[in-house]
Parts: C-alpha cells; sequence; structure tokens
C-alpha cells in the first residue's frame, strides 16, 4: 500500500505513522507530505524521514477547487511516472491534521481513497471546533474517529473510533492532549488493518 500525507499541522499523527514505518509495525509506503506552508512543524518529520514535500501555497480569494486541482498535481507529482499503476492498487491520501475542507471536485476524483480523523465521536460534533462543543455539552466521554471523506463535512464511512473520558476540569487544551493520545496511537493502527484486510474500503 502506497499514501500520500496531507498536513498543515505540526505533524503529531504524521511522525506516529513515520515511527510505525520505521519500526516494521506497518510496511505501507510514504511517497511524501503535501502542506500548504514553509513554516509547517510537519515539514520537519518528513525531511528528518527523508520524504519528498511538496508545498502547496494558498492564494489570496482562490477558489477551493482551483486550489485542489493543484493539490492533485502535487499528489501525482509525488506518485511519479507510475501513477497509474501505484494509484490503481491500494493508494491513500492520508490527511493527517489537514485543515482545509477538500472541495467537492477533489473528493469526487479521489472517492474511498481519503482519510480522515477527527477529534471527536462522530456524528457528534462535527466541525473545527469539536473541543470547544465537547465541553460545552457536558459530554463524559470524547474521542476520535478515522473516516472516510466524502463531500460532506465529516460524514463519511466511520472506521475506526476510540473513547477518552472528559474530566471535570478539562480545558480545550488538556482535552485536545488526550484525544491526539488516541489519535497518534490508533490512526497508524487503521493502516495497518487497511493493508491487511482487517478493513476493507469501500468500492
Amino acid at each position: 500500500m502506497n499514501f500520500v500525507v496531507l498536513s498543515t499541522s505540526r505533524g503529531t499523527v504524521f511522525e506516529s505513522t513515520l515511527n510505525r514505518i520505521s519500526d516494521g509495525s506497518l510496511s505501507a509506503k510514504c511517497l511524501g507530505l503535501i502542506t500548504d506552508r514553509a513554516d509547517r512543524g510537519c515539514i520537519e518529520k518528513a525531511r528528518t524521514a527523508n520524504l519528498p514535500v511538496k508545498i502547496v501555497p494558498i492564494q489570496k480569494d482562490e477558489p477551493r477547487e482551483d486550489y485542489d486541482k493543484r493539490l492533485d498535481q502535487a499528489i501525482l507529482d509525488l506518485v511519479g511516472s507510475q501513477s497509474s499503476k501505484l494509484i490503481a492498487h491500494s493508494f491513500i491520501i492520508a490527511c493527517q491534521g489537514w485543515m482545509r475542507i477538500l472541495s467537492p471536485w477533489f473528493v469526487r476524483k479521489w472517492r474511498n481513497r481519503i482519510l480522515n480523523v477527527h477529534p471527536s465521536l462522530l456524528p457528534n460534533h462535527k466541525g473545527a471546533h469539536a473541543h470547544e462543543l465537547v465541553l460545552k455539552s457536558g459530554d463524559n466521554i470524547s474521542g476520535m474517529t478515522v473516516h472516510m471523506v466524502e463531500e460532506s463535512v465529516d460524514t463519511g464511512k466511520i472506521l475506526l473510533q476510540k473513547s477518552c473520558p472528559v474530566r471535570q476540569d478539562d480545558t480545550e487544551e488538556t482535552l485536545k492532549a488526550r484525544v491526539q493520545e488516541l489519535e497518534k496511537e490508533w490512526y497508524p493502527r487503521v493502516l495497518e488493518m487497511i493493508e491487511r484486510g482487517e478493513i476493507r474500503l469501500p468500492e
């Protein structure tokens, strides 16, 4: 299995995934990282692992689909000359801290190939402020969801969920840290389970 990582974050889940490859737990091949800015923390993780990095900068007032067409080209550049062969055989776009909503055009092109992790137990608390919503709701359990990406935000097929307690003295930051530990542990494991056939992606 081959995959490309999209990230606009510090790269904590990305680093955990690379560690699983390094220790032999995950035999999939990461073809590289795509991000939007040269100062993103995830870039350092990619370069430490000697992986290629593509920076696709956001242009002012650029329509989302136009940006995603440049993103699509960056993916094809990382896949290289064997793109049709590799993409036909178990290829995944792994969103690991990718904070941009993907356009319907992009999702249709890569349907059933895009994985995302969301910091709540979907379908509860969709969107960008999940931890705030969890705390305001009074829920005593939160967690994370690894799911397929569809055109509507945070609605794709759920592949795996893991939970953690919400404590009375939690802030958004303390809850975020606890959920991130789950993400670091279980996103790479989902890739392992897909590779072994224990999780089957939609056709």
